[in-house]
């Protein structure tokens, strides 16, 4: 069992790399949940939490995933491959049990009341395209804390969007409001690590106070 922590967060970072190929060892249960409970207590818009996770572990339904997302092999050999969706109608249904998740928390009454009109009113305003690029941003929060845990937990991860969006659906049997996001593997590495890629140094990518200007 691994529940005990492998690496330090800044290690992890470090070192993680988009893992080629998997040997399909079984992830134990309280691993895995370990892993998920890291995305369920990531922050999100409103605390609307919007994000749905289908685990997907068995070899049957794994085969079935990876015909989805384009016969790559990594689906196959993970130990577990988790599809991060969000849910366009989510807001609707959990407005009233995040406010009362709220409340219990220490949610000021005033708060409350704002969020019961403010949330429905923005999230409805929502073009398609608009709606799943708010789920992206969000599932992404959840889906990396989720990543970075099994790393830190000495599992081997890549994370995938490498996918059909439609057959995805077909095959967990998705509800229409549904947008899959990303596909994480995890497991461990069989064969060589990926190479490294490099990163863009800080001086390329960072500004300070307005664009063009060197970070002091």
């Amino acid at each position: 069992m691994m529940n005990k922590l492998k690496k330090t967060l800044s290690q992890a970072i470090q070192d993680r790399r988009a893992t080629p190929s998997f040997d399909g060892t079984p992830i134990p249960a309280e691993d895995l949940r370990q892993i998920l409970d890291a995305g369920l207590h990531a922050p999100s818009g409103y605390n609307m939490q919007p994000w749905r996770f289908v685990v997907v572990q068995s070899p049957e339904q794994k085969k079935r995933l990876r015909a989805a997302s384009y016969n790559q092999g990594k689906v196959e050999e993970a130990s577990a491959v988790i599809v991060a969706c969000g849910d366009a109608d989510g807001w609707r249904r959990d407005l009233d049990l995040m406010l009362e998740l709220g409340r219990k928390g220490g949610m000021p009454e005033s708060y409350a009341a704002q969020a019961q009109s403010s949330v429905p009113n923005y999230m409805s305003s929502f073009s398609s395209g608009q709606m799943q690029a708010w789920l992206n941003k969000q599932v992404m929060l959840a889906f990396t804390r989720m990543l970075l845990m099994a790393e830190v937990m000495g599992y081997d991860t890549a994370p995938m969007e490498g996918f059909e969006q439609d057959k995805v659906h077909e095959v967990l049997r998705l509800p229409l409001s549904y947008w899959v996001v990303a596909l994480l593997a995890v497991g461990q590495l069989k064969g060589q690590d990926k190479f490294y890629g490099g990163r863009f140094d800080l001086g390329h990518t960072v500004f300070g106070e307005e664009f063009g200007k060197a970070l002091k």
